[in-house]
């Protein structure tokens, strides 16, 4: 059996003030995963807890993101949280504060 790609998620996330990355970051993975409902897993035979996730985060600031908070959205299977340059940092007309724009791809894999 070989991993198979099966769907493909995408999903935006923000954090409108406080600038949080990783906020922004979880916020882009569950619009991703919550407007879907895979059954392809059990259509297969197999647990929807024998998926694969591979997580891809794209924020201004990759660093400042919290792989494990991110990681922890995943409702079922394993995951992996790889974080990029992307998204958009928007400083408010003060200087003081900014809004945070993420992107998030689930790419979901099973061993078939």
């Amino acid at each position: 059996m070989a991993l198979k790609r099966l769907a493909l998620e995408i999903g935006m996330g923000t954090d409108i003030r406080g600038g949080d990355y990783t906020k922004a970051a979880v916020r882009a993975l569950r619009d991703a995963l919550w407007h879907n409902s895979l059954t392809v897993a059990t259509a297969l035979g197999r647990s929807s807890d024998d998926m694969r996730v591979e997580v891809l985060i794209g924020v201004p600031r990759p660093a400042e993101v919290d792989k494990a908070q991110v990681l922890a959205v995943l409702p079922h299977g394993t995951g992996t949280v790889s974080v990029v340059e992307g998204g958009l940092e928007i400083a408010n007309e003060a200087g003081t504060d900014k809004t945070v724009i993420a992107q998030a791809a689930a790419i979901v894999r099973l061993d078939i």
